[in-house]
């Protein structure tokens, strides 16, 4: 098989898995997404996509992981979460990664509350924590999604313009 023909297949694989991974938080999806546009331009030796694109898909790669992550901490902090109830946030998305997109979304509230309450926070409190936790998240995921989508149209309008 050609190099450029594996080139094409790695990266076509390292799209879907970085789409899948915008709303699964255990892939990182914009970066994958990343990953395959490098390879896609490498496929075609650079000759449309080039270095200077790609920096600065790259450097819009890790604002939206900087951006995600200050979304959450933020949205917990604004909302009066502590470091349980950001733990507590932390381990539920990991649960509920197990049941699927409602785990995703309802997993890291749980896990905020929860973590609020071992504080010894009362259930209003603890309660609100968890709200500000899963708006900073939601925040970050779409504020990832839209990256995302820039990064490949950015790719797209270089390649073909």
């Amino acid at each position: 098989m050609e190099t450029s023909t594996i080139l094409w297949l790695v990266s076509a694989i390292l799209l879907i898995a970085g789409f899948a991974g915008l709303l699964l938080p255990a892939l990182p999806g914009v970066l994958l997404i990343f990953a395959g546009l490098v390879l896609a331009a490498w496929a075609e030796g650079f000759a449309y996509v080039g270095w200077g694109t790609l920096t600065i898909l790259g450097v819009l790669t890790a604002a939206a992981y900087l951006i995600d992550f200050l979304a959450g901490l933020l949205g917990a902090k604004r909302f009066g979460a502590g470091k349980y109830g950001i733990i507590g946030a932390a381990i539920g998305t990991v649960i509920g990664l197990i049941f699927g997109l409602p785990g995703i979304i309802i997993g890291p509230f749980i896990g905020a509350v929860l973590g609020e309450l071992y504080a010894n926070k009362d259930l209003r409190s603890a309660g609100t924590a968890g709200l500000g936790t899963w708006l900073g998240m939601a925040i970050g995921i779409a504020v990832r999604i839209a990256v995302a989508f820039v990064i490949v149209g950015v790719f797209l309008v270089v390649r073909f313009l």
